[in-house]
């Protein structure tokens, strides 16, 4: 099967936020009723709104399609909110999806550094190194994808396209095809081409049934 009809699936949107607190706990006994000496207050930080709603709210903009409008929100979420890994992962896909390969790469660098446990991060650095033709690249951020979620069926889907069609060994491609069937939930009929095909070939030849020599008959010897 030719590699370039076994085309990579396109990743959903939604990548959620890192749950982690956005202020410091106020220590015990701190008075919240403001200076009582006279000293002037500093100023309050501006307030940059709720990261959750606005990374919704880019998602929503990127569904809309208005791409230039969902790079801005993205962009000024990861200035506002530097600790989360969320908006670097979407901006990396914004810029991949958009042919811009090396602000993909270096978005998803970030997001890996804030959350090393993005496996979506890593998925979509594989597909960008499996398109450069960086087939070790591709493979080590595939295999890292599945370490720290064996359970990703996009992961398993890219590996075994690569085992198959660029690293030309079908049958390590086998059980990362049967992964991606169980858990997608579907029988992708793709799929069960390629695999009855791997099958097929690795399926060792029939055995040819022994057919017993002819025996020409004997001439009458003399006296008979």
């Amino acid at each position: 099967m030719k590699a370039s009809s076994k085309l990579l699936l396109v990743l959903a949107l939604g990548l959620t936020l890192s749950a982690c607190e956005l202020l410091p706990k106020r220590e015990a006994g701190t008075s919240t009723s403001g200076p009582t000496d006279g000293s002037v207050t500093a100023p309050k930080p501006p307030d940059k709104g709720d990261p959750e709603a606005r990374f919704k709210a880019a998602l929503e903009l990127w569904k809309q399609n208005q791409i230039a409008e969902t790079e801005t929100a993205l962009k000024d979420l990861t200035v506002d909110f530097p600790q989360y890994s969320g908006p670097w992962t979407n901006l990396g896909i914004l810029y991949a999806k958009s042919n811009r390969r090396d602000l993909a790469l270096s978005a998803f660098n970030n997001a890996i550094s804030l959350n090393a446990g993005n496996d979506v991060a890593y998925n979509w650095q594989g597909m960008l190194y499996r398109e450069a033709r960086d087939y070790p690249r591709a493979h080590a951020a595939y295999d890292q994808a599945l370490k720290i979620n064996p359970d990703s069926a996009l992961a398993h889907y890219n590996l075994a396209i690569l085992y198959d069609a660029h690293l030309k060994q079908p049958q390590l491609a086998l059980p990362h095809y049967r992964s991606y069937q169980k858990l997608s939930g579907k029988q992708d009929l793709k799929v069960l081409a390629w695999v009855a095909e791997i099958e097929a070939k690795a399926a060792p030849a029939a055995a040819p049934v022994p057919v017993a020599p002819k025996v020409a008959p004997q001439a009458p010897g003399a006296g008979q």
